[in-house]
């Protein structure tokens, strides 16, 4: 499956169906359909394509950033959406646009593999499954459509773009339209769709990965009974299981394990460079090709990892005094180097002590941040190059700590964050060879605990998040298992529970903007000031009602005044 997105440019351009919905643009510089669908190599080259589209960095490439957005993580500079967590985005900005445009993208290539199979030589049920992969992903498509842009146009395969280009000026379809929609392409899948693939085509979408989703839809619309129908044809199904080791699950090997329901595709190496950028905006100036880390992990969100037996964290019982001074605040993480040498000639006094309050830590967080005076396998001029992350003013490079671009003194991310070169396995920064999970066996489990919760079955809520809790290199105590910390009986205890499970499990994995909006709870988030761990304040977040949808890119409706603006945005 990596190696058949390869081939995905070259179907790119030998499509016709590939001008965003672009009205300025007449894509007549393509091969055109009745030459090119001729055989199952065509129709697999045009599909790929479809698969490939994901991996933009406005479709899914900047998923992990996604979480700046819902407080889990901060950073600076595009890669971050800082500035749509700082509220300063408007109708004409690029990223808004490029979402709405390379969505369509995805849908428009989709619809190309629909109008023009039928036309390839083979056999009608391999046919019959390759239009349920193009509905998966025209349904997966218009679903993130849905939730960033509310009603969007609805342009099936009947459109033909070749033909029909300038008259493409739909007025928006309702919400419930399209989740109608969705979930009509969505079932054809899962009627189409394999259980599973054999190896040379893993990755591609199964039957699964569309109930899966079909779960998720419902989910966010608060169909909680048939979204719950969904995950639990996914439990009964004993095709999934939690993965043993939660670091390595997003590594190589892991990212292929039986806990990923649909992941993106992603390879690294000379000539296949096919990756997305998570080293290039996670990782720090001691990851390969020496990176920017744009997307940092919020000071605020660390400190939501509970104690290793299920207590929440207070940083004054380790610190006293730390939250209310900045300067032992300081004095708490910093070291200082020799102006000489570039090493560390005195630690922070509280070094082994702030260790062991990061060791007694819920182990999800160790595996998913590099924490101060914590080792990382960094690069440095093509050779590996240990590091350790030293909070300190001044830190160079090769001198076997970790320099953070900018100068920010705070959290990293380890998770999806290469180690060394990768064995040879990375060849550019901006291609991780690491598979990017979508929907995972963990998010499943967790979604249907929230299902049973609002259905009224806490118990049951209760049994799924300890089902996830208790990964073997997890192993956190069960809520309900006796003391009174870990209680949770109530609607509103258990949802907290699925709250706090859902951040510390998925973190890293873009899921929190979503989560924060389908709950109403938003605007939490607005006033929350970005500081680095020292105490320096590096921005405040401002949120307000309008950012539950964006807005339609001004652009659009430039071209189509059939499209009315999200409220809040003029």
């Amino acid at each position: 499956m990596k190696k058949k997105y390869i081939i995905a440019s070259l179907a790119v351009m030998t499509m016709s169906l590939t001008g965003c919905y672009d009205l300025d643009r007449v894509p007549a510089d393509q091969i055109s359909d009745s030459k090119f669908y001729k055989n199952e190599d065509h129709a697999k080259a045009a599909l790929m394509a479809v698969y490939s589209n994901m991996k933009y960095d406005d479709v899914f490439g900047l998923q992990f950033a996604m979480d700046g957005l819902g407080g889990i993580s901060m950073g600076y500079d595009p890669p971050s959406y800082q500035i749509f967590q700082r509220g300063r985005y408007d109708v004409k900005d690029g990223k808004v646009l490029n979402k709405w445009r390379y969505l369509y993208e995805g849908i428009a290539r989709a619809n190309n593999v629909l109008q023009n199979i039928d036309k390839c030589d083979m056999a009608d049920a391999l046919k019959a499954q390759y239009k349920g992969e193009a509905k998966f992903l025209r349904a997966l498509y218009y679903f993130t459509l849905m939730d960033f842009f509310g009603g969007v146009p609805i342009y099936d395969e009947s459109v033909v773009v070749a033909e029909s280009y300038s008259e493409m000026k739909a007025p928006r379809n309702t919400v419930d339209q399209v989740r109608d929609f969705v979930l009509k392409d969505l079932t054809e899948a899962v009627n189409a769709l394999p259980e599973s693939w054999g190896k040379t085509d893993y990755g591609r979408a199964t039957k699964y990965a569309a109930i899966a989703l079909q779960g998720k839809v419902y989910l966010y619309n608060r169909q909680y009974d048939k979204a719950a129908e969904c995950f639990k044809t996914i439990v009964d199904s004993k095709q999934f299981a939690l993965y043993d080791d939660y670091a390595d699950l997003f590594k190589p090997g892991g990212d292929e394990s039986s806990e990923m329901i649909f992941a993106i595709q992603n390879m690294g190496g000379v000539g296949t460079d096919q990756g997305m950028p998570m080293c290039f905006y996670m990782g720090s100036r001691a990851s390969f090709g020496s990176c920017w880390n744009n997307v940092m992990v919020s000071t605020s969100f660390v400190d939501e990892y509970e104690c290793k037996d299920g207590k929440p964290f207070d940083w004054e019982a380790w610190f006293p005094g730390i939250t209310t001074n900045d300067e032992k605040k300081a004095n708490t993480f910093r070291a200082t180097l020799d102006k000489k040498t570039g090493l560390v000639n005195k630690y922070p006094a509280g070094k082994e002590k702030l260790l062991e309050m990061y060791k007694q830590r819920d182990p999800r967080m160790a595996a998913s941040i590099i924490l101060p005076y914590t080792s990382y396998i960094g690069w440095f001029k093509n050779q590996t190059s240990p590091c350790e992350y030293v909070i300190a003013k001044g830190v160079v490079d090769g001198k076997g700590y970790i320099r953070v671009n900018q100068g920010y003194e705070t959290y990293l991310w380890r998770k999806f964050v290469p180690e060394s070169n990768m064995g040879g396995a990375i060849n550019n920064r901006a291609h991780t060879p690491i598979n990017f999970p979508l929907i995972r066996y963990a998010d499943v489990l967790l979604m249907l605990a929230e299902c049973e919760n609002e259905l009224g079955h806490q118990a049951a809520a209760v049994e799924l998040i300890n089902q996830v809790r208790a990964r073997k290199s997890v192993n956190m105590p069960g809520i309900n298992s006796g003391p009174e910390w870990l209680k949770a009986t109530t609607k509103e205890e258990v949802f907290a529970r699925i709250r706090h499970e859902r951040a510390v499990e998925l973190a890293g994995e873009g899921h929190s903007f979503s989560d924060m909006k389908r709950w109403k709870l938003l605007e939490e988030l607005n006033g929350r000031a970005e500081k680095d761990m020292t105490g320096k304040k590096r921005y405040e977040r401002v949120v307000t009602a309008r950012d539950y949808l964006w807005p339609i890119p001004a652009d659009e409706i430039e071209k189509n005044a059939e499209l009315k603006q999200n409220p809040g945005w003029g």
